[in-house]
């Protein structure tokens, strides 16, 4: 007898061995780190950055280009209004002296399995939307589901997450139809949630609110802040919220800070600048070498009353892309020996020169200023990635490093506009007169510029004028910011100046820049159009890397081949932040590595605890 109830026992025990293995996978975590090691251990009381007696109270006034017409934080349609992020959370929160870790928000706890299969997480007990009412994994599964369906850009981002149930009182499990992408976890944390109660709700006229609308009904939120005071198009207020639920969680410590924020519109970029030294508004972003170079020279920058700051922390985990951007979807520009042709008449060093203050760098890759980035020959494990990938990838990324063609005194330029003639010519086109046209249809190549306003304007018309001395005719336009974007997004354009901002960490929204699918839909932010297998497998090459040796030997294997598809001409980016504030703001002195941290971590400096 004995000896059988022992040998139930054993056979019970390994029959619960694989259940508990999973279970032991599935350890509930205080946060996820997706590049090295959390930093901060459970329990730990704030962020080290954070100044935890920094005053509650006084405004914040800023300034916005631009208009909106809509307070729905989940809706592509029209432009939401700037500051939403305070009124509503993600589930979890970043840290922002870590590449790439997050920290329990709304949810105190995730976990997944080690495949990376799913995630769930747990809920805070305590976490709340403003009337009350707790937040609830109806609330969460409401709103991925909403994202996915109403934002076709959430709907790429989380094809992947095939569902969203409710998996316990507090819990909600993301299920996802491909094992090892170590980044969805992390995605999924950084989802928006709204209040699934309110939205299906009815507004104060009696009529039945609509999540697929827009809407300029102050919405409810969890967050530390609530809309107090809404003119649309003009002007929008936020309003610290007393009885915020979290006030006190460690992720928000020294955080949340300004009693009211408010945002106010303006039209032009000059106007805005007049109003910020007239002492309508508080902080400055300066995004024009030559106004920081020669506008201060006045009583309030004299005196100290307005400080100017030049910061590279937001810029230390931040690639970037930026230049004129073709949509290859056009005829005239589906060549890419056309592209590359265009992109000798760019003169960056005369630019620099004249206009730049030579505050600025000739941007070279798709992660520019990152250990992402591609340079020289591929070697190593890069090299291994893209002869996986030979038959797909461009022959020259083999052989030839990219480099942009170097301009800067009018011999160079000639040597380098003969050189664009040269490949127009390879490429079907050839010089009658004084037009560059299309040696078999006789079709001009012209096009236009597309600007999102006129700040860039200087810098479109000189490489305008440099694409007319070889027959080419470039017009430059510039839009307001809400016709910009709707013409991006409809495709509308033939060059437009644009950018592709990049984190330290990338992944999944690679395929939302350059995959073939993305560039079929309207509204993606694969703006140039470009549909390339060889692009597509670097792509997955990228989402589901081991481990950080081999993301980054993919990701600089993409960047390689995308540099060499030649889909926009490299502008230029700083390597600082440069900002102007009134002394009426302030921030500390221990700011996080890579974040300047506003406005979360500045305060007023009429706030009194």
């Amino acid at each position: 007898m004995l000896a059988r109830r022992l040998a139930v026992f054993l056979l019970s025990l390994s029959l619960a061995a694989p259940a508990l293995a999973q279970e032991a996978q599935q350890e509930w975590r205080h946060g996820i780190a997706t590049v090295g090691e959390l930093k901060y251990p459970e329990g730990f009381p704030r962020f080290d950055y954070v100044n935890p007696q920094a005053p509650k109270g006084g405004q914040l006034r800023l300034a916005v280009e631009g208009s909106f017409d809509t307070l729905n934080p989940l809706l592509a349609r029209g432009e939401a209004a700037t500051g939403l992020t305070h009124v509503f959370e993600p589930l979890m929160a970043a840290s922002e002296d870590e590449l790439s870790s997050m920290y329990g928000l709304l949810a105190e706890s995730l976990r997944y399995p080690k495949d990376y299969s799913s995630v769930t997480f747990r809920l805070r007990q305590e976490a709340r939307w403003a009337d009350g009412e707790p937040v609830t994994p109806e609330d969460v599964i409401f709103s991925f589901e909403n994202a996915k369906k109403s934002v076709p850009q959430m709907e790429f981002y989380y094809r992947h997450v095939v569902k969203a149930e409710k998996t316990g009182e507090r819990e909600i499990t993301f299920t996802f139809d491909e094992p090892n992408n170590r980044e969805l976890p992390q995605i999924v944390g950084q989802l928006t949630i709204v209040p699934k109660h309110w939205w299906e709700g009815q507004a104060s006229d009696g009529r039945s609110r609509d999540i697929a609308q827009t809407t300029l009904e102050p919405p409810l939120g969890s967050g530390p802040y609530r809309i107090v005071s809404v003119t649309p198009g003009s002007a929008i207020t936020y309003e610290l919220r007393d009885d915020y639920w979290g006030k006190d969680l460690n992720v928000n410590i020294g955080q949340n800070n300004f009693g009211r924020i408010e945002y106010r519109y303006y039209a032009d970029r000059d106007v805005m600048f007049e109003s910020f030294r007239s002492g309508n508004e508080d902080y400055w972003f300066e995004n024009m070498a030559r106004r920081w170079a020669t506008a201060y020279d006045f009583p309030a920058v004299r005196d100290g009353r307005i400080k100017r700051e030049e910061l590279e922390n937001d810029m230390r985990k931040l690639g970037v892309m930026v230049g004129f951007v073709f949509n290859t979807r056009r005829e005239k520009f589906s060549d890419p020996r056309v592209r590359e042709a265009l992109n000798y008449a760019f003169d960056f060093e005369e630019l620099r020169r004249t206009i730049f203050y030579d505050s600025y760098d000739r941007v070279d890759s798709f992660f520019f200023r990152t250990e992402l980035a591609s340079s020289g020959l591929p070697e190593g494990r890069e090299l291994e990635i893209l002869n996986e990938v030979r038959e797909l990838v461009p022959a020259r990324v083999f052989t030839q490093p990219y480099k942009n063609p170097v301009n800067g005194d009018p011999q160079k330029l000639r040597e380098n506009l003969r050189t664009a003639v040269g490949m127009l010519k390879e490429a079907g086109y050839e010089l009658k007169g004084n037009r560059m046209v299309n040696a078999a249809t006789g079709e001009p190549l012209s096009f236009e510029i597309m600007l999102g306003g006129p700040t860039i304007e200087p810098v479109a018309l000189a490489f305008a004028r440099n694409l007319k001395m070889i027959g080419v005719e470039a017009t430059v336009r510039s839009v307001e910011q809400s016709q910009f974007t709707n013409r991006w997004r409809s495709r509308d354009f033939d060059v437009m100046y644009n950018a592709w901002g990049q984190s330290i960490n990338p992944g999944n929204e690679q395929a939302e820049y350059w995959g073939s699918e993305a560039a079929k839909r309207e509204g993606s932010q694969n703006y140039s159009g470009i549909a390339d297998p060889g692009v597509d497998a670097l792509i997955r090459k990228v989402i589901f890397a081991a481990d950080r040796e081999e993301q980054v030997a993919a990701v600089k294997a993409l960047d390689r081949v995308l540099l060499a598809h030649h889909i926009v001409v490299p502008s230029y980016s700083s390597k600082t932040l440069r900002f102007a504030y009134w002394n009426t703001i302030a921030h500390g002195d221990n700011l996080p590595e890579y974040s300047s941290g506003f406005p979360s971590l500045w305060w007023s400096t009429k706030a009194a605890n």
